[in-house]
């Protein structure tokens, strides 16, 4: 992809798609958020489609947890339109609010595990806090050994989160996004602070997952190599905006000093 085709994609905000609409889940369009005189969001635009890895790429303090918590309902944007599978974020209640995130599976950075409860009962929550899309479940081990198995943890059911090493954790956190069965995963740098080959596993995690259950991926990183792997697209958010969008392999070519700088190691 040359520069040119870049600056293209950079200006356009129109998502004029050859896709229909219906395919896409995450639709963003020109998302604006500032801090004082901080613009930190300058007119975002994205899409995610059905069954798609995507990956966002910044630097520290580019935007992108500020785009993820607009996009979940936590942040009230300044401006713009977020639609998350036909529904526009900023027009709903926060009980449809709620019912909507039960569909939107999250593993957050640090894993964020409940230090006080075994991994059972820590998969166990949000079936408790999702009634309404489960009903009252009389019996959780079948779901719980469902989503531990997908993970190769079924072993460790019993265990508390100070027993489990930090790959073991990650993979705990995602049996935990995984019980819902989501439409849509987002995931905050899924190889943060893993070893290479830890992190290796955990990449291979999400590409069976994906392909098992058909979800919408959108993956928050900086991680090069991760990008590589997982994107089948890559979004680089710069300057509050989708600055350019493609392949790893098209945006590698790219001879913009902006983009050749999440290349260079």
């Amino acid at each position: 992809m040359n520069d040119n085709h870049i600056l293209q994609m950079k200006q356009s905000t129109g998502f004029q798609d050859s896709m229909p609409q219906e395919n896409v889940v995450i639709y963003i369009k020109d998302l604006h958020k500032s801090f004082g005189d901080n613009h930190v969001l300058s007119g975002f635009n994205m899409k995610l489609t059905r069954g798609e890895n995507l990956v966002v790429m910044g630097k520290s303090g580019s935007g992108k947890s500020v785009m993820i918590k607009c996009l979940v309902g936590l942040m009230e944007a300044d401006s713009g339109y977020i639609e998350v599978m036909g529904k526009e974020v900023s027009t709903l209640s926060q009980e449809t609010l709620d019912i909507l995130r039960a569909d939107i599976g999250f593993l957050f950075q640090g894993s964020a595990l409940y230090d006080s409860m075994t991994v059972r009962e820590n998969l166990e929550f949000p079936l408790r806090r999702h009634k309404n899309k489960l009903g009252n479940i009389v019996d959780t081990t079948p779901m719980v050994m469902e989503a531990l198995e997908n993970v190769g943890l079924a072993h460790a059911i019993d265990l508390m989160p100070s027993e489990l090493s930090g790959g073991m954790k990650r993979r705990v956190a995602l049996a935990r996004t995984l019980i819902l069965k989501p439409k849509v995963i987002l995931y905050d740098e899924p190889t943060s602070g893993l070893d290479p080959i830890t992190a290796k596993e955990i990449i291979g995690l999400m590409r069976s997952i994906q392909k098992k259950y058909n979800t919408s991926s959108l993956i928050i990183t900086h991680d090069v190599d991760c990008a590589r792997v997982i994107s089948e697209r890559m979004i680089l958010l710069v300057d509050g905006i989708n600055y350019a969008e493609g392949t790893y392999e098209e945006l590698l070519k790219s001879q913009d000093p902006k983009v050749e700088a999440f290349f260079k190691k």
